[in-house]
């Protein structure tokens, strides 16, 4: 199909929902050329994308082999706040714009993050099967006594706007709250009574670890074998960030021998979740399909996000959204409009 050769052309991942797909159709169609690729590998995509002056990804790597391809390449749009499968140097270099959503996703992944506290520490999954298949039989409950969250310590790793509105909320249910980060937080010491530990020490400690870090080659595997012997054997496991901060074979292991209670995953090493990993048959384990902000407003609000920084960089203007490695790359350059 040809598309107005007076337009930019963009290129969509068709792995984004179908009403994503058209709303950023509708948002950006006056300006743009809007094409849907589903596999950005083969040969007749690459010959898609050759043209391409904006990318809007979902899952799709976009790397130096892919780049070389895209000489008219101006933005790398996520749908999302992680970018480890975008090569932001190789990027930067070509004068590409990075940009994600990061500023909408922080209520959406605390509340996950929450749900899943309390899906472990009252074993709801397993009281839900129950009621389906039991206890009519049992004609009383025959369920062994839960957790209260009240009065236990959550030790969250990585305090950035997911992690402190983490706090926030766990502070209401009348947790102790400790985190571990490479940048200390006064601030949000002060206003939520967290308190600074090391990471060792907050393992030690901690009734509830939830992580929320990006995925960075200092970040993964942070959570291993030797991490994960720290911790309480009443300790449960929570990630909603990237699931290659977790070493999952090492996590694997120590939810068999029950070295700890459990885990709460939204993310995972391999996605989709291969039907053969152990995790599958766990008990002590609650699984969700990476959905911390797979609701209908914090959606809306990542599709306009990303929407007006292709709409921004096709029009000669610099991104409001640029990834941490590009915020001094963008300062100069508004500096020289």
């Amino acid at each position: 199909m040809e598309g107005n050769p007076l337009k930019p052309k963009v290129v969509i991942s068709a792995k984004l929902r179908s009403k994503v797909r058209e709303a950023l159709k509708n948002l950006l169609n006056e300006i743009a050329d809007i094409y849907v690729l589903n596999d950005w590998t083969n040969e007749r995509s690459l010959q898609e994308l050759k043209d391409a002056e904006a990318l809007v990804p979902l899952h799709e790597e976009i790397n130096e082999k892919l780049l070389s391809r895209m000489p008219k390449l101006r933005i790398v749009a996520r749908f999302g706040v992680g970018y480890d499968r975008v090569d932001v140097e190789a990027c930067t270099k070509r004068g590409i714009y990075v940009t994600h959503t990061p500023n909408v996703l922080s209520n959406a992944v605390a509340e996950l993050t929450l749900a899943l506290m309390l899906c472990l520490s009252r074993r709801i999954i397993e009281a839900d099967r129950y009621v389906r298949t039991e206890w009519a039989k049992a004609n009383r409950s025959t369920l062994p006594l839960r957790e209260d969250l009240y009065g236990k310590t959550l030790g969250i790793i990585g305090l950035g706007r997911i992690g402190t509105e983490v706090a926030r909320r766990a502070k209401a249910f009348g947790m102790r709250i400790v985190y571990y980060d490479k940048i200390r937080r006064r601030n949000a010491e002060l206003e939520l009574g967290v308190e600074y530990l090391s990471l060792d020490k907050l393992l030690r400690i901690s009734d509830f670890v939830s992580l929320h870090v990006p995925l960075t080659p200092e970040t993964a595997s942070l959570i291993g074998e030797r991490e994960l012997e720290k911790m309480k054997k009443t300790a449960y496991l929570i990630n909603t960030s990237r699931g290659r901060v977790i070493d999952e074979e090492a996590l694997c292991r120590a939810l068999e021998k029950h070295q700890i209670a459990g885990a709460g995953l939204d993310v995972f090493s391999e996605e989709p979740l291969p039907l053969d990993s152990p995790l599958i048959k766990m008990k002590n384990v609650v699984l969700t399909p990476h959905m911390a902000t797979l609701t209908v407003e914090t959606r809306s609000l990542m599709l306009h996000i990303v929407a007006e920084d292709v709409r921004r960089v096709l029009t000669g203007k610099a991104p409001l959204n640029p990834v941490p490695e590009q915020k001094d790359v963008i300062s100069t350059r508004k500096g020289n409009e």
